[in-house]
C-alpha cells in the first residue's frame, strides 16, 4: 500500500491567486509556485534582504521606570 504524498494537493485542490506581501502583484498560491506566497524569486529575495537588513522590526516602547540594580539595594 502506498503513502499518500502529504506535499500534493488532493485532485479536487484549486490553486487561488493571492496578492504578493512584496510587489502587491498576483501569486498563484499552489504548490507548483516554489516561491509562494511571493510571485517570484526576485520579490521573496527582496523580502529576506528586508528582514535581514532590519527593515521589518517590532516597536517597543522604552521601560516606564528604570529597573532596579542588580544587587537589589534601592537607595
Amino acid at each position: 500500500m502506498s503513502q499518500p504524498n502529504r506535499h500534493q494537493a488532493p485532485a479536487s485542490f484549486e490553486a487561488r491567486t493571492v496578492k504578493c506581501p512584496a510587489c502587491g502583484g498576483p501569486s498563484r498560491y499552489a504548490a507548483d509556485n516554489p516561491y509562494r506566497p511571493f510571485c517570484c524569486e526576485r520579490c521573496k529575495k527582496l523580502d529576506l534582504g528586508a528582514w535581514a537588513s532590519e527593515e521589518f522590526r517590532v516597536p517597543s516602547a522604552p521601560p516606564l521606570e528604570p529597573a532596579p540594580p542588580e544587587d537589589g539595594w534601592r537607595s
